[in-house]
């Protein structure tokens, strides 16, 4: 962990309510995709985790959804503020694990993280599956950026207004995705029926409230089968098999 502040560069919409902020600063604290920062904001107590989307030597890209008034505020925020930023909090996805196709699967704001694994796993020579879930088509971010780096992307809505109609699993079964490990991010319910669907090992990113960020507090905790874990500090990426649904 490395308490930073960072400077915005950028931020905009790329949906209605999700947004894309790049930030300047000391990103070597960034270790592995799936890592988090918290970020302080005037007038509030507790920082807000956002997960990091993708980094860079002395650039941090975040995507968040305004859901509260965090994000709002962030929403807000204009070009060259400076942030106060814990950065390179939790453990991460293994990017090392021995496989020769993996699949990502995203859901919403669970997609973001997914975005840098997919370089590292590409530019390892990986032969990378992409499963993006939405509600509906004006939801839908980043598939274009994801195939720009070079991997297969799916779409699913669950309205059926893009894509495979459905959820990732309709789409997984639809698309036939031959796959030999899986990663994954997005709410609970999707992550769940995921791991029970797929009879290959995986990883998986928990998103939870956190007070900390980093281990003192003990709000983040789940049960896994080696006993309580923190989602902040032993995550947010667990395998599969940890998890004690």
């Amino acid at each position: 962990m490395k308490q930073v502040v960072f400077e915005i560069v950028s931020n905009r919409a790329l949906t209605g309510s999700v947004y894309e902020m790049v930030l300047s600063g000391d990103t070597s604290a960034i270790t592995r995709p799936g890592q988090f920062v918290e970020l302080s904001l005037e007038g509030l107590f507790l920082r807000r985790p956002i997960s990091v989307c993708n980094y860079d030597e002395g650039k941090m890209t975040l995507i968040y959804k305004v859901v509260g008034k965090g994000t709002e505020q962030m929403a807000h925020l204009t070009v060259g503020t400076k942030i106060d930023t814990l950065t390179g909090l939790g453990n991460g996805f293994n990017d090392e694990e021995e496989c020769c196709a993996p699949l990502l699967v995203g859901g919403g704001v669970g997609v973001p993280p997914l975005y840098r694994l997919a370089r590292n796993l590409i530019a390892k020579g990986k032969q990378v599956t992409v499963v993006l879930g939405f509600n509906t088509a004006t939801e839908i971010f980043y598939r274009e950026q994801f195939e720009a780096i070079g991997a297969k992307v799916i779409v699913a809505t669950a309205d059926g207004s893009y894509g495979v109609k459905g959820f990732v699993t309709d789409a997984i079964k639809e698309s036939g995705v031959n796959a030999d490990y899986f990663y994954s991010c997005g709410p609970l319910p999707m992550l769940r029926a995921l791991t029970l669907a797929l009879d290959i090992d995986g990883e998986i990113s928990l998103e939870e409230r956190m007070g900390c960020g980093f281990g003192i507090c003990m709000g983040c905790s789940i049960m896994t089968t080696a006993g309580a874990k923190r989602v902040c500090k032993e995550g947010p990426v667990f395998r599969k098999e940890e998890i004690v649904w």
